[in-house]
């Protein structure tokens, strides 16, 4: 027990004072409790063939089907367009997660969204950080207004009923839980638990670190890229605002050409079918407006309509053996060369955005050009001719917009079977990845490289870790301890409960959190004389609210990379934000669930 107990001390310690990466941590954990036989070995490595770490897994891949057809990136549009500030952005999405989050996993829900928040943040110029954790408390908040929101909460009305079928545990007033029993407790707390990340995330959560040299338009090539709004698209009758244009990160606009001639424009400026946009780019600038949903290149070699989503942006430098050197792009562009198939996205000379357009320029030998092309661009010959370096640029992709329906359509699908019980989450999750595979919605490199394996890794080494403490006895002695704290007061006792979920969340998950603590919430009640109501209720809240540990909710640990987040980021907020439910749920509970009905 003392060596568990020491182990998990090394653990959290170097999480909190040291910057190794996380997984390493685990699993160096991991294998301690497997070499000192602190469980047996089935039970440690039970995490890595556990189903929910392999649903996180499909779940992981659903979000990119959604994020590859830019179905996730329309509806995040429509539902919470274009913010100003972090604090618009999480009033717009905290309360609809919440709201998702009491009748759907909330696991799916965080993977979809934690690509739209990326994308938003850059858009915008919002701090992700400020983001990305606050939509995992969201979530977790909006599990406690119905039965149906944690597995948590199922789990323990799953023992309620084991205990009135075997007669009620000697225990008077217990009853079957309802689907919105919970929600006289979980709305509030779920409101005021909002309400707090509102108003104190901009100080307790940290910001983006920002470099000097990342901004510093002297160290960097910029581009002319110059791109149209195509006419179905959906930017057509949209401000620069509202397209996102207009605070950008990495680029800027030059100038817009409408009819052959320039306006003048702003933030408020309607864009119209065919307006050429001039931007000033950074290569990261560049590839964000390369995929942006309708946007296309104005300059091909090839008038014909392809399926862009399967199309390549490089970089390429011109060669002095270039067949096109002297030519006007503007000429160029006139006629069809059916050996390439080439769009122009942008150009830089001398390590600059030219400031004439594209059209009037002159191609010459060291010339560096941003091209979208297709696979077989790659293993041309004449490419080691005309261009000198050729380079595939990494993390831009075209989304595949006429497969968001079917996207979207899988998706509910599977909420639909895990909602009606049909089948398990896992089984869901899996089917919709074989039917995102098929239907075209991604490839299999997409759904490769959207898998975060060092959290899934991260997940199932938790779970190791929680069979040591259960079986070293160390769960045992910490609940002994608070059955002595909770006293003769019944609202002592519910604090007790409610802090010892809070702890044991910290060492293991929260479901395991629920049941351990579970038949040491029974035991008080029992001593107490008093309904065991308040008691179970306060233990799905308490075990729901995970907020002081990555480790102690899958949610947590999915926003913990991409957020850049440190252990003590989550003590630093989740601290408060846990005594604000807990007083909550002390008080209101005993009101809906009296001690003696």
């Amino acid at each position: 027990m003392y060596l568990t107990l020491t182990i998990l001390a090394l653990t959290f310690g170097l999480l909190i004072f040291t910057r190794l990466p996380p997984v390493a941590i685990f699993v160096g954990a991991l294998t301690l409790t497997i070499t000192f036989d602190l469980a047996p070995l089935s039970a440690s490595l039970k995490g890595f063939s556990n189903p929910g770490v392999l649903t996180i897994g499909a779940l992981f891949m659903i979000a990119a089907g959604m994020y590859s057809t830019g179905a996730i990136t329309i509806l995040s549009d429509r539902l919470i367009g274009r913010p100003k500030s972090v604090f618009r952005a999480q009033l717009k999405i905290l309360p609809s997660i919440a709201f998702g989050s009491a009748f759907l996993n909330n696991t799916p829900l965080v993977a979809m969204m934690i690509p739209v928040i990326r994308d938003l943040s850059r858009s915008c110029d919002l701090d992700a950080r400020k983001l990305y954790l606050p939509l995992s408390y969201a979530s977790i908040l909006g599990g406690t207004c119905t039965l149906i929101g944690t597995a948590t909460n199922l789990v323990i009305a799953g023992m309620i009923s084991d205990l009135i079928r075997d007669g009620g545990g000697n225990l008077p007033y217990l009853k079957e839980v309802g689907l919105f029993d919970l929600s006289v407790v979980g709305v509030p707390v779920t409101v005021a638990g909002i309400a707090f990340i509102l108003f104190t995330s901009r100080w307790l959560l940290p910001r983006t670190p920002t470099s000097g040299i990342v901004h510093d338009k002297k160290e960097r090539r910029y581009f002319r890229v110059e791109l149209k709004v195509d006419p179905d698209g959906p930017l057509v009758g949209k401000t620069i605002e509202e397209a996102g244009l207009s605070t950008p990160e990495g680029f800027e606009i030059i100038s817009i050409i409408r009819r052959e001639s320039s306006i003048e424009f702003g933030p408020g400026t309607k864009l119209q079918p065919n307006d050429v946009i001039a931007f000033a780019a950074d290569i990261d600038g560049a590839k964000t407006l390369w995929a942006t949903i309708g946007l296309q290149p104005v300059y091909s070699s090839r008038k014909s309509k392809a399926e862009r989503h399967s199309h390549n942006l490089v970089e390429v430098v011109v060669s002095n053996r270039n067949t096109f050197l002297g030519h006007r792009i503007g000429d160029l562009a006139e006629q069809e060369d059916r050996e390439y198939d080439v769009w122009l996205v942008g150009m830089a000379r001398d390590g600059a955005a030219m400031d004439y357009p594209l059209r009037d320029t002159i191609i010459q030998a060291g010339d560096v050009a941003l091209l979208e092309v297709k696979d077989r661009f790659f293993y041309r010959n004449r490419n080691e001719i005309d261009f000198s370096i050729t380079k595939r640029l990494r993390g831009a992709r075209i989304q595949r917009t006429d497969k968001a329906i079917v996207a979207s359509l899988i998706t509910l699908a599977m909420i639909i079977c895990v909602t009606m019980g049909w089948m398990t989450m896992l089984n869901a999750a899996l089917l919709a990845a074989g039917a995102m595979l098929l239907t075209g919605c991604m490839d299999l490199t997409t759904a490769g490289r959207s898998v975060d394996f060092s959290t899934l890794v991260i997940i199932a080494a938790a779970m190791g870790l929680e069979s040591a403490v259960t079986a070293s006895g160390l769960s045992e002695v910490i609940g002994n301890g608070l059955a002595v704290l909770g006293g003769d007061s019944p609202y002592i006792a519910l604090a007790v409960v409610f802090l010892g979920c809070i702890l044991m969340d910290a060492m293991v998950t929260n479901v395991a959190s629920a049941v351990f603590i579970f038949p040491m919430a029974l035991t008080m009640a029992q001593d107490l004389g008093v309904s065991f109501m308040p008691f179970a209720i306060t233990v799905m809240v308490g075990a729901s609210c995970s907020f002081i540990s990555p480790v102690s909710y899958q949610t947590n640990l999915m926003v913990y990379g991409p957020g850049e987040y440190s252990f003590a980021d989550y003590v630093r907020i989740g601290v408060p934000l846990s005594l604000l439910v807990g007083v909550i749920t002390v008080l209101l509970t005993p009101v809906f669930f009296p001690f003696h009905p």
